[in-house]
């Protein structure tokens, strides 16, 4: 079967460029828009950002017609590197104007399990204030927090591994901003947690361990000052006895 050369269409029916050159010329297109909109002012105008605002409108429309939440997270994790070269170019040349594109795609990167590449987006859009379309309900704050701890905590019940300095981050991006106590103390939670699941020795003899221990103790009694029902009451327990009994025998050590 005869194919064009550099793009193939998507089931979709749209276009996706494929070939390095023709992502190169849409990173360039997506800085030059970007950078011509004043921080706060919308995009909508912007050709590149009409035409990936439009391949957004449709595969919204294939997910919208999925029910099963396991394969919309397979659909995402599909067209999420169509909008790699979109992205790259517009927090290289953004100036901090309205992005309904790359702030839906912030979203779908949580969902697919690219973290580092929503943090790449997340850093910008708080840095100018950018929000949510209006489908999401949340400000940009808050939906960051809650997604990135229901995937951090939905990793821990399937044993899976979650990297605690990633929350972390979302955390410190967030601590300013205003929004619901358990949202905060979800995000917490789910730091506790996975720094908890990085423990190798629950005899805590070494350094990192005994940090990663700390650490989990620390944000599970922040979890627990703004919500008294976070859950988090026996791993508090659980994780000052293994310190406590590591401190004795440091202490034993010692003399």
């Amino acid at each position: 079967m005869r194919r064009d050369r550099g793009k193939h269409r998507n089931r979709a029916g749209g276009l996706t460029m494929t070939s390095p050159a023709r992502r190169h010329q849409a990173r360039i297109r997506a800085a030059q828009a970007a950078a011509s909109v004043a921080p706060g002012e919308s995009l909508a105008g912007a050709s590149q950002y009409e035409l990936m605002l439009a391949k957004l409108e449709t595969d919204k429309r294939r997910l919208k017609a999925i029910q099963s939440v396991a394969r919309k997270v397979e659909v995402k994790r599909e067209v999420l590197p169509e909008y790699d070269a979109y992205v790259s170019g517009a927090l290289a040349g953004g100036r901090g104007g309205q992005d309904d594109v790359l702030m839906t795609i912030m979203i779908w990167r949580v969902d697919a399990g690219d973290y580092a590449g929503a943090l790449d987006i997340a850093r910008y859009a708080l840095r100018y204030g950018l929000t949510l379309p209006d489908q999401y309900e949340r400000s940009t704050a808050a939906a960051l927090a809650e997604e990135f701890a229901t995937a951090a905590l939905a990793a821990a019940k399937n044993g899976e591994s979650f990297d605690p300095e990633q929350l972390v981050e979302v955390a410190e991006l967030t601590a300013d901003a205003d929004m619901h106590d358990q949202i905060r103390a979800k995000l917490h939670k789910a730091i506790g947690v996975a720094a908890m699941n990085c423990i190798r020795d629950e005899r805590l003899d070494g350094p990192t361990d005994w940090a990663r221990a700390s650490q989990a103790v620390q944000n599970f009694k922040t979890a627990l000052s703004l919500d008294d029902r976070a859950g988090v009451k026996q791993n508090i327990a659980r994780l000052q006895a293994l310190l406590s009994d590591a401190e004795g025998r440091r202490a034993a050590r010692r003399k």
